[in-house]
């Protein structure tokens, strides 16, 4: 966790010193917007063609002491972009300033086009001669830093769908629709976990769904490029090329065509799909009924039509074609509005016929604010063409409304861990309890591994962090600096009188505080070598015991009270550094102090950030174990014995008679009922202080935009 805290500390100041040059610049967010991605494409390709080189060289064939070049594809087969010389970023990185940076990198771009047929007329070029040549050499610089370039993992990806949500949040192209929140995008390929076949997304965006397609599959050990073949259709050109490089970012091709999917269907993929996903467009009333009626797409009719022979709302012709699109074996997932799942009229009609064909296998709902252009409540839809006789009849509702992570004020998305729980859920209903019983092993070995974290780990860059004794360190260090200068004075500390006149309240000898922290400090130790005890104990009751339900909740009720112990070591963390910084407060409210040769002033202050700095750092690793304990409790208190069961505002399997009883709605919300109030024993003030700190940073933010605006209004009108 701690490692995964530093990536998106990089991706924040990344995202900050891009943005920072747009904003002294004269561009606008969406003509920064393409450039600064096909940089981000170019420096992605260049950290996956660094990473597999060596394996590809190391089997090159050699004849007559020559080995051959490289190839495209030896590197198609790594699921990785081959570079030539020109377009490997550490040579534009290094162009001198009077090199022309523009013309460069359209060289790159064009070299990569040359082998990438898919790619061809889809990376920006033109784009970067409209930025002035030391922007670019900023830009380049700032996508290159050390501290990323010996990591593991797909980290490049990681701040590539950053930079991807940022822009989105900006709304810097088509509004900022073109991207579907990752959090959702997740969980709709998790929940269909593909394995091989087509892949189909008729309103594919900036292609997130055939990306954490492949993700999955790599999950799995496989090669996606070998399992799975993507197929695309997009209206918007500059969104279609945003698509492939998407794609290409990620080692992965794909067949992407502009088309109005309502009225085109140039892959010709009716019933010959494996896996549909999507997020299409909401509500939409604007669709030609006319033109529409007759098409195979609509299996259970329109949907509706207007008196303007339009077709009253889309959001049915979506899931009749995304019906249409699978084989006999196929599965869909995509995001819908949440009014579908109960509309009226027409659309009931065929809601009805959808829901007794028994595809229709899994609905979650989700609450509001997960989308960056719209803060409208959604749902996830799940069909199969394959479902399991035992489940024909039934429809797992899911109602993950109230399982969020507040990012912003404005933005809401799932924890990687939240989504695992929900995850764990449809898992049960498949049957599938190993899994759900390994979640909750993992996350009670989190629980340790983290616990440990707290002493020792290392970080992303090979470093080693000791964040609890490092702490220790920290305030020791201090104490030591102030501890002469409390000991050479004898008397109490000196407050001035009190406006009224009163006389000054008289405060404890310093000594007496100093022996306040200093107790704190034997204490707190004796804290932290308690839980290293605790986690010693954990670990060998963890190797011991088996992964039954039995098993794993006795486990999940012994660890409660190392979850505790974490817990209040947070507590305790914040009260030894605040003892520490008052102590010094009044030490220079003191008069004698500012003459005191033993108030090492510089030295003390200095000490005291490096605390608090230190005590970051270690709240962030405590926190960490109560939080997996959080996590695996969550899930043994709900389904104590790893079976399926209804759960009050959560889940409930509902069987067809329940589903016509309720004019056939789909909405989780009217089947689970209402989960009963909690009284949270953990509420975090901490964290409900961040919570309004972040707050207040958006609307200050949006203050300073506003003032922006109106301030240029006003010179437009010359006032």
């Amino acid at each position: 966790m701690p490692q995964l805290e530093h990536i998106e500390a990089i991706e924040k100041r990344l995202w900050t010193a891009a943005d920072t040059l747009r904003a002294n610049s004269t561009y606008a967010s969406n003509e920064y917007f393409l450039p600064v991605m096909g940089l981000l494409f170019l420096r992605h390709a260049y950290y996956r063609y660094l990473r597999v080189l060596p394996e590809i060289t190391a089997d090159l064939p050699t004849r007559g002491g020559k080995t051959r070049v490289l190839k495209k594809e030896d590197f198609s087969k790594k699921s990785a972009v081959f570079l030539q010389d020109k377009a490997q970023f550490d040579y534009l990185v290094s162009l001198p300033d009077s090199a022309d940076r523009a013309k460069a990198i359209i060289e790159a771009m064009e070299s990569i086009e040359e082998d990438y047929t898919s790619l061809r007329g889809s990376l920006p070029k033109s784009e970067y001669q409209e930025l002035d040549n030391d922007v670019l050499g900023q830009l380049l610089r700032t996508l290159n830093p050390d501290e990323l370039k010996e990591v593991t993992g797909d980290v490049f990806g990681r701040i590539y769908e950053y930079f991807l949500t940022k822009f989105a949040d900006q709304k810097a192209h088509d509004g900022g629709e073109f991207f579907t929140p990752i959090s959702l995008v997740s969980l709709i390929a998790h929940v269909l976990d593909p394995d091989r076949g087509k892949v189909l997304d008729p309103a594919c965006g900036s292609g997130g769904m055939f990306v954490q397609s492949a993700r999955i599959v790599e999950e799995h050990g496989h090669s996606p490029s070998e399992r799975l073949t993507f197929r695309g259709l997009e209206k918007n050109a500059t969104t279609i090329r945003l698509a492939r490089m998407n794609l290409a970012v990620h080692g992965l091709e794909g067949n992407i065509q502009k088309a109005i999917t309502y009225y085109e269907d140039p892959h010709e993929l009716v019933g010959k799909a494996d896996y549909v996903m999507a997020n299409p467009p909401f509500n939409v009333d604007e669709i030609d009924a006319d033109k529409v009626k007759n098409d195979p797409r609509l299996p259970f009719g329109l949907p509706g039509v207007n008196k303007k022979d339009k077709v009253s709302n889309g959001n049915y012709v979506w899931i009749s074609y995304f019906y249409s699109y699978l084989s006999d074996k196929g599965q869909a997932g995509f995001v819908m509005s949440s009014q579908a799942s109960s509309a009226g009229r027409d659309e009931a009609k065929v809601r009805q016929k959808l829901i007794e064909t028994g595809d229709v296998d899994v609905m979650i709902a989700i609450r509001s604010n997960f989308f960056y252009t719209r803060t409208v409540p959604c749902e996830l839809w799940f069909l199969n063409r394959a479902k399991p006789a035992a489940h024909m009849d039934k429809v797992l509702m899911i109602d993950a409304r109230n399982v969020y992570r507040k990012v912003t004020r404005k933005i809401y998305d799932f924890s990687p861990e939240q989504e695992r729980n929900l995850m764990a859920i449809v898992w049960l209903y498949r049957g599938q309890q190993e899994k759900f019983l390994q979640l909750v092993s993992d996350y009670l070995r989190e629980v340790i591994d983290e616990g440990q974290a707290c002493f020792e780990y290392e970080t992303i860059d090979g470093e080693t962090a000791l964040p609890v004794p490092e702490f220790e360190m920290a305030i020791s260090k201090t104490v030591e600096l102030i501890s002469p200068f409390i000991k050479s004075f004898k008397g109490r500390p000196q407050v001035p009188a009190s406006s009224n006149g009163a006389p000054p309240a008289e405060l404890p000898p310093l000594s007496d505080s100093l022996g306040e922290l200093e107790d704190g400090v034997k204490q707190y130790h004796s804290a932290t070598e308690s839980l290293k005890v605790k986690l010693a104990k954990a670990s060998e009751r963890w190797h011991a015991t088996d992964d039954t339900p039995a098993g794993l909740c006795n486990l999940a009720e012994a660890f409660k009270s190392l979850a505790e112990l974490g817990r209040d070591l947070v507590r305790d963390t914040d009260l030894l550094y605040k003892l520490t910084a008052r102590l010094i407060e009044t030490c220079e409210n003191n008069c004698e102090a500012r003459d005191s040769e033993d108030w090492l002033r510089n030295e003390i202050n200095s000490s005291r950030k490096a605390a608090d700095a230190a005590r970051q750092l270690a709240v962030i690793a405590l926190k960490q174990v109560r939080y997996f304990w959080r996590q695996a409790h969550w899930l043994v208190d709900r389904f104590p014995d790893a079976k399926l069961v209804d759960v009050e505002g959560l889940v409930k399997l509902v069987d067809k008679k329940e589903l016509k009883d309720n004019d056939w709605s789909l909405t989780p919300g009217r089947y689970v009922g209402v989960a009963p109030e909690e009284v949270d024993e953990d509420f975090d003030f901490e964290e409900a202080l961040r919570e309004i700190h972040v707050e207040l940073e958006d609307l200050n933010s949006e203050a300073v935009e506003l003032a922006d605006k109106i301030k240029k209004n006003f010179e437009k009108l010359g006032v």
